[in-house]
């Protein structure tokens, strides 16, 4: 079974022999740093960028098989698979088809494959924070509820694109003279990006502003930490922004005493994470917080585990484009039909 996952600012996938994973160690890994910067287009996320990149680890990963083993099943959790997934939904099955050899494929949402990484097939609410943010809530009974992921423009708000954009928009504020400025700021964006004045042209012209923005989060925190206001209250309002957020998908799953779990590499920054846990024990109190599982690249091999060995269905009810199941030897589904 292989399991990808397209974040923020990276792409993972892994190769594991079939069964429920209970942690990636007896994954093959791969990394690519970058992949997930593909640029949206009126049909939604770049699925020929995405191909191009993860072909070839597909198919190193897959010349490393036992001799006579094959590939059963393939799952993409992606980012963006939610709201701007028709281009991927629509080219991704041939080309993966023609390169593993796969009967079935799940592609899900990012949040899915976090949540099954995290909780497995459990009632409860996961919150993937990495370059963006997003929670959802679970529960058999309601399918799935996303808060929040709509995007480094719109929302995405506590993440680590969020974190970054506030902390520039700050050090900006300090360069003019304008209330609501941080020099501390100001003068850690300088040193990472260049002269103040350089700041919008190296970055709103990039289609990997997201993961760019992201990139200054661990200045905020730490301009946080020496004691500058300015960067503590953006820290605090992110934690505020994660409960929200989790909040928000508890209830509308129906859960007072959610399975809470965190996960993403924007909770490695620790004054984010106790901010978060501050702001759930006021939002949430009596949620349960436990560690996930795994990352969302776990959650990916669960999902393909689960196609794999249940052809007529999975554990989740499905919820195209979130969470949809593919069989790829059915003439159901559109051929790809390019060259």
């Amino acid at each position: 079974m292989v399991g990808v996952d397209v974040g923020g600012s990276g792409l993972r996938v892994a190769v594991a022999p079939a069964g429920w994973p209970a942690d990636l160690a007896g994954a093959r890994t791969a990394d690519v740093a970058g992949a997930a910067r593909v640029s949206a287009a009126a049909a939604g996320q770049d699925a020929d960028a995405l191909l191009g990149r993860l072909l070839p680890v597909l198919g190193s990963l897959a010349a490393g098989l036992p001799p006579g083993a094959g590939i059963g099943a393939v799952a993409v959790g992606a980012t963006g698979m939610a709201l701007l997934g028709r281009a991927l939904a629509a080219r991704l099955p041939g080309p993966l088809a023609r390169a593993t050899g796969a009967e079935r494929l799940v592609l899900a949402g990012d949040s899915v494959a976090a949540h099954v990484g995290a909780l497995g097939t459990g009632a409860g609410v996961t919150v993937a924070g990495g370059t963006g943010l997003v929670a959802i809530g679970y529960r058999a009974e309601t399918g799935w509820r996303r808060a929040d992921g709509w995007g480094q423009l719109l929302g995405d708000c506590g993440s680590g694109g969020w974190l970054g954009r506030e902390g520039l928009a700050a050090a900006l504020r300090a360069y003019d003279g304008r209330t609501g400025g941080s020099p501390a700021l100001l003068a850690a964006a300088e040193r990472r990006y260049g002269p103040a004045p350089g700041l919008p042209a190296a970055l709103q012209p990039r289609p990997d502003r997201a993961a760019l923005l992201a990139a200054f989060s661990p200045d905020v925190v730490a301009a946080a930490e020496e004691g500058c206001p300015v960067a503590g209250a953006i820290v605090r309002r992110a934690g505020e922004e994660i409960a929200a957020s989790a909040a928000a998908a508890a209830t509308a799953v129906g859960l007072t005493d959610p399975r809470l779990a965190l996960t993403g590499g924007l909770f490695r920054l620790g004054p984010v994470r106790r901010a978060a846990l501050d702001a759930l024990a006021a939002r949430l109190p009596a949620a349960r917080l436990r560690e996930p599982d795994g990352p969302p690249l776990l959650g990916a091999l669960r999902l393909a585990a689960s196609a794999a060995a249940a052809p007529g269905g999975l554990p989740w009810p499905l919820d195209p484009p979130l969470l949809d199941l593919l069989d790829l030897t059915s003439s159901t589904w559109p051929p790809d039909r390019t060259t």
